[in-house]
């Protein structure tokens, strides 16, 4: 019975822990409470934390992943004589739906090298256009800047298009997923072809040459649809922690002061994916008596303008400590009435909650925090103290 080549193809797509920090005796981890004057009017953090060299040098977003550079190329079969037996006639079959084969993969791959380069051009757009806005962050402008929330618009734009791509190479590796699948089928369909009757020895030559050519398209098949994969699973990584970085710089561009790239790029990542998942669940609680903040923050005025330290010191802990949970605790003075104590602890709690969204605005996990409120006799105003665990 003769099996046409879109029969094969229908054929073979059926048979397809919690580390404490609190307790370390490092200096360079714990900034000083030396109280100096902040540094930007409006500003009170009782620590005078600067950015580190890296981040005052403007550091990049993390470079686009080499993509693979091979093109594969497939050798045509050799052709054969007719011999006049069925056998002969079975096996001019099976090299036309080896040519036809072959023609789909070589549209597959000029399809990819015209991808890679697609892709490669939108992540240089993309580059180009957050190079701009650090730059003007490093240099310094004024707070929700329009020209860079435009520019912060148009990297969204360009980094969506670089998630396209992909959306595009996942539907290329499915067509190749079906190439391979039918390759392999072809190639089983003409070591099948020895076990026919009525064959001449040059029926059976011609069967070795052409399972030789099979064979070879098998594997340039799989090569390529293992390149295409890897591509995938790069770019995916990439176009994720690059929406990390984003939202931190939306935080930044608020502000008008460069951050730097997420804080969930400096966390512990799954294997999989994602952020390590903790021994047990952070809970809120109160320090310990006597262990040492991370970050004070004092709100004795309007509009304290704390968010570059505070990156600065949860980056360099997360550099240091990258599986570090991190406690807000909302510190309000211990006052003479129960009114005047009620109106603190309330105000303390609302500046502990903006403290944490605009830790979760630049990358931290949400698991990695835990909010709690308390009174302190040291306390002369409303405070949010963070420490590291």
């Amino acid at each position: 019975m003769t099996v046409s080549f879109h029969s094969l193809r229908r054929l073979a797509t059926i048979s397809v822990g919690v580390l404490v920090l609190g307790g370390c005796s490092s200096d360079s981890l714990w900034p000083s409470l030396s109280g100096e004057p902040p540094a930007a009017q409006g500003a009170s953090a009782s620590i005078p934390i600067r950015p580190s060299q890296g981040e005052l040098s403007g550091q990049p977003l993390n470079a686009p992943p080499r993509l693979g550079h091979t093109n594969f190329q497939i050798a045509p079969p050799q052709p054969g004589q007719p011999t006049g037996t069925f056998v002969g006639q079975k096996v001019d079959q099976l090299r036309q739906d080896l040519i036809r084969l072959q023609d789909s993969v070589r549209a597959q791959n000029g399809s990819l090298q015209q991808l890679r380069e697609q892709t490669i051009q939108n992540a240089l757009n993309y580059h180009s256009t957050v190079a701009q806005i650090e730059s003007r962050l490093q240099v310094g402008t004024t707070p929700g800047n329009p020209q860079l929330v435009d520019a912060w618009s148009q990297a969204q734009r360009e980094l969506e298009m670089v998630n396209g791509d992909i959306g595009l190479m996942n539907g290329l590796a499915n067509r190749v997923s079906a190439d391979a699948a039918l390759s392999t089928y072809l190639l089983e369909s003409v070591r099948a072809a020895y076990g026919l009757s009525g064959a001449v020895e040059e029926d059976h030559r011609q069967l070795a040459v052409l399972e030789d050519d099979t064979n070879q398209t098998v594997v340039m098949v799989d090569r390529l649809l293992t390149e295409l994969s890897d591509d995938i699973r790069r770019q995916s990584a990439y176009v994720g922690t690059e929406r990390q970085d984003l939202n931190t710089m939306a935080v930044a561009i608020k502000h008008g002061e460069l951050f730097g790239t997420s804080l969930a790029n400096r966390t512990i990542p799954q294997t999989g994916g994602g952020f390590a998942a903790p021994a047990a669940a952070p809970r809120a609680a109160t320090p310990i008596a006597g262990s040492r903040p991370l970050v004070v923050i004092r709100f004795d005025r309007p509009n304290v303008q704390y968010e570059q330290p505070l990156y600065s010191a949860v980056s360099r802990a997360l550099e240091r400590r990258p599986d570090a949970f991190f406690d807000v605790v909302a510190v309000s003075p211990q006052a003479s009435s129960t009114g005047r104590a009620a109106l603190d602890t309330n105000a303390a709690r609302r500046n502990a909650q903006g403290v944490l969204r605009a830790l979760t605005d630049m990358g931290l996990p949400t698991s990695r925090v835990a909010l709690s409120a308390t009174t302190a006799a040291d306390a002369e105003t409303n405070e949010v103290r963070i420490f590291v665990r």
